[in-house]
């Protein structure tokens, strides 16, 4: 059964039904409970909906602004938008753990890609400031109405020849307008947390803080 209890009771204080908090000022200042609640990952999207240039250079903002491990800052984006955005999609491979659906459906695609790359050889310090960077763009993407995905199977030789580009490529971000049901599931520890769908739903299991606990 999907737990959606916690979701539902930070979107109500948010909304000021369960709180002193406005309306207005939960709009304006979203809690970081909520971003993370809503920051989920999309496999399937409104394709008419067209993420644009400046969207996606609000996104990549945030990493002026984020940790970077000993402040090396070596990540280097290139944004995919547009009629381009397809040149990007043939080099990517989805849901791993759902093959027999072949997603996205047609039709359902990202309309922008954000591909992340390193001007230095990764190691353990360049990882670092990838899960930082990948994160916080998402959650970005998420403030601002969109939703995304972290894609690491894609074709990294074609991508380079696709796009000419200068650095090595480590992960692809798929940003669009979110068109699926995605509801989190608890789970104790030992039990499958393999993401799967029902009833058109995709359910993603996840620990609760006890078992995070030792």
């Amino acid at each position: 059964m999907a737990d959606n209890y916690l979701e539902k009771k930070f979107e109500e204080f948010h909304s000021g039904k369960g709180g002193s908090r406005s309306k207005s000022t939960a709009a304006n200042n979203p809690s970081l409970n909520s971003l993370l609640l809503k920051n989920r990952s999309y496999r399937g999207f409104d394709n008419t909906y067209k993420v644009s240039r400046e969207e996606l250079l609000k996104i990549v903002d945030v990493c002026t602004k984020v940790p970077s491990a000993k402040n090396q800052q070596v990540l280097r984006f290139k944004l995919v938008y547009g009629e381009d955005a397809p040149r990007m999609q043939q080099y990517t491979k989805w849901a791993g753990a759902l093959p027999e659906l072949n997603l996205p459906f047609p039709g359902t695609e990202p309309t922008a890609f954000i591909i992340i790359c390193s001007t230095v050889p990764e190691n353990r310090w360049v990882g670092v400031d990838l899960g930082i960077a990948a994160q916080s763009m998402l959650l970005k993407a998420v403030e601002l109405g969109l939703n995304g995905i972290c894609i690491g199977a894609f074709n990294k030789n074609e991508t380079i020849r696709e796009f000419s580009l200068q650095h090595e490529p480590l992960l692809v971000l798929a940003i669009g307008k979110g068109a699926e049901n995605i509801q989190l599931t608890h789970i104790k520890e030992g039990e499958n947390q393999t993401y799967y769908r029902k009833d058109g739903v995709h359910f993603v299991p996840k620990l609760g803080l006890d078992d995070l606990i030792f």
